[in-house]
This record gives structure tokens, sequence and C-alpha cells, in this order.
């Protein structure tokens, strides 16, 4: 009897300290931890209540903001939108920009016409960047997509405006270079996520001409739900991007420091991959917070170690007295505590 309450009282300690280890990446300790065990749609609202709560900036706040989110490493403006700026920055903008390299300033990647102005779209800081202002201007409020540039291109050809090639849409579209593609991709997975309750509501009509002769264009971003919440060529193309460009060193020092400002932060930037378990193949895949498999490596030690038992996640003991540098050896994937600490076997 006495024995049997030994090993439940052990189990307890173990689970007790498998929930103390218990760590999302990039920092973010048990932040994400509502969404343990969603998958699929259920996944992406289950997201939006964790990261919608946040503070609202003040949109002259943002200037400084910039200084934190997107200094590159020697102390210049981070310009995602020109190949060929060198921008100081400012605690203000200008009034007009005449060309390529002439001024930054603030720019809604989703275009801040899209939801009308509101709050706290307007102000939110994960879809917000400083851009050379020329390009920016030219950019106007087009969907992101793919053309040949034929309206314009920037300074070798770094980003261009033209007829989309993209499947599925013929109207303008703005593309910026391929090595921000999946940045903006995961930055609108984000703003379909934190404003599930809002996107259904969005519309974008571009009018242009005067008050005789108004040209309307709409552009079939949205699908007027809040899932998907944008049509099909449209995700398949951020799908696409996210694929082809994975999370950079950038975008996550970005996240956290707009985590720092803002209070929250976007889960596709912390679990690369995340967009397949929202929208993708992988959408009957439950969402393990600390361990989700979504490309995420972890190197498990195995050198320096004396004899060790392994035990479980749940307190189950697999192996006793082993030699910690074989501890995980012929494992099967999961999460295992081997003395004090937790290890990954992916």
């Amino acid at each position: 009897m006495n024995k049997i309450k030994r090993i439940t009282a052990l189990n307890t300690l173990l689970v007790i300290m498998a929930q103390a280890f218990a760590q999302g990446p990039n920092g973010t300790g048990t932040y994400y931890q509502a969404a343990d065990g969603k998958s699929g749609k259920e996944l992406k609202t289950a997201m939006a209540g964790i990261i919608r709560p946040h503070n609202e900036l003040e949109y002259n706040d943002l200037w400084e903001a910039f200084r934190s989110t997107d200094a590159r490493a020697d102390g210049k403006v981070w310009d995602m939108y020109s190949g060929i700026t060198n921008y100081t920055f400012v605690s203000k903008g200008q009034q007009s920009y005449g060309s390529e390299k002439s001024g930054y300033n603030r720019e809604h990647s989703m275009p801040k016409s899209w939801f009308d102005d509101k709050t706290p779209m307007y102000t939110d800081l994960v879809h917000l960047i400083p851009a050379d202002g020329y390009v920016n201007g030219r950019r106007s409020n087009y969907p992101f997509g793919e053309n040949e540039g034929e309206r314009f291109t920037s300074e070798g050809g770094f980003s261009k405006l033209g007829q989309s090639t993209t499947n599925g849409y013929e109207g303008t579209v703005f593309e910026p270079n391929d090595e921000y593609k999946g940045d903006f991709a995961r930055i609108y997975f984000y703003m379909a996520t934190c404003y599930e309750d809002n996107i259904s509501s969005w519309t974008i009509i571009e009018k242009n001409g005067n008050q005789n002769n108004i040209h309307s264009e709409e552009y079939d971003v949205f699908a007027g739900n809040t899932y998907p919440a944008y049509t099909k060529w449209t995700l398949d193309m951020l799908m696409r991007w996210a694929g082809n460009d994975p999370v950079s060193q950038k975008e996550i020092d970005r996240n956290n420091a707009v985590y720092e400002l803002q209070g929250n932060r976007n889960p596709y930037v912390d679990y690369p991959g995340l967009e397949e378990y929202v929208w993708g193949d992988k959408q009957e895949v439950a969402f393990n917070y600390e361990n989700s498999p979504t490309g995420i490596t972890v190197t498990v030690p195995t050198k320096d170690i004396s004899d060790v038992n392994v035990y479980t996640i749940t307190g189950v003991k697999v192996r006793s007295g082993v030699n910690k540098s074989e501890a995980t050896t012929g494992l099967g994937k999961g999460i295992y505590i081997i003395g004090n600490k937790k290890y990954v076997v992916k």
C-alpha cells in the first residue's frame, strides 16, 4: 500500500513538474495554452481569443515604435517596399514623396480603407510597417498579388504593380519582393485571426476618376465570412508565399518587439507552418502549444550525463537506469522527463 502511495505521489509530482516545464516557442511560456487540442476553424477561433486583447497604440506612437520593431542591424529603417533606401528614423512624416528614396511613412500592409479606418486595426503594429513613401503611394490600396510590373516597378525591380497573373484574379495588384512575401502572408493570417469577429464585414471597392466618370473595381480578397475569411485565390497565394519564404529571424525579433509594446503576438511567426493546421492539409491535426509539429526543430542533448530514469509527460516510467547519452535513443516522438528536465523527441 505504501509502495502504491509512493508511486502515485511520484507520478503526481512528475505531472506537476511537466506542467511547470511546459513552454511554447520564442519564450512564449503558456501564452498559447488555451488553444491546446484545437484544430482547423476552432484553432483559429481559439487563437483569436488569445491575441485579440492587446494595448491599442496611438497613431502618432508608431514613429517611435518603429525604432524597436523595424530597425536593421545598422540602426537604419528596415524598408520592405524598396531595396535602395537607407533611412534614419524620424519622429514624424512629411507631406509628399516625389520619388523613391525621398522619405518613409507608416504603411498599413492591409490597407486601412479595407476596414474603413476603424480601430484597433488602424494602429495594430503587427501589420503597420515603415515603408518608402513613394512606393507606398504607388501601391495605394491595391491587394497583394503577382504581376509583370507594367504599371510600376521600383528601383531594381524590388516591388511592382500591374495586372494580376495569379490564377483566380485579373485585377491590379502590388507584388512585394520575394524576400518578404512570407512576412506579409503571415501578417494577413494574423489579421484574419485576430479580427475574426470583424473581417466578414470588410469590403474593398476602389473608385477611380472624377465625379462624372467613376470606375469602381471590387477587389476579390475577402470571402465575407469568418472562415476561411479570404477568397480562394488570395488564400492559395498566401499559403504558397508562406511556404516559399519561411519565418526569418527578422520576423521573430519583430514579433517579440511588438509584444513588448502591444502585448500580443503573431502565432504564425511563433509556430512556422501553423497556417497548415488552420487552412491547409493538417486541419485534422490537434494543436499542441508546447510540441506543435510545425517545423520547429528541437535539439535533444545526448552527452555529459550519468544513469537516469526516463518518464513520459504523464509520469509513466519507460526506461530505468540508462546512460543519459542514450536516454532518448529509439524513443518515439513525444515529450519525456529525464532528470529534472523536459526533452522533446522529434
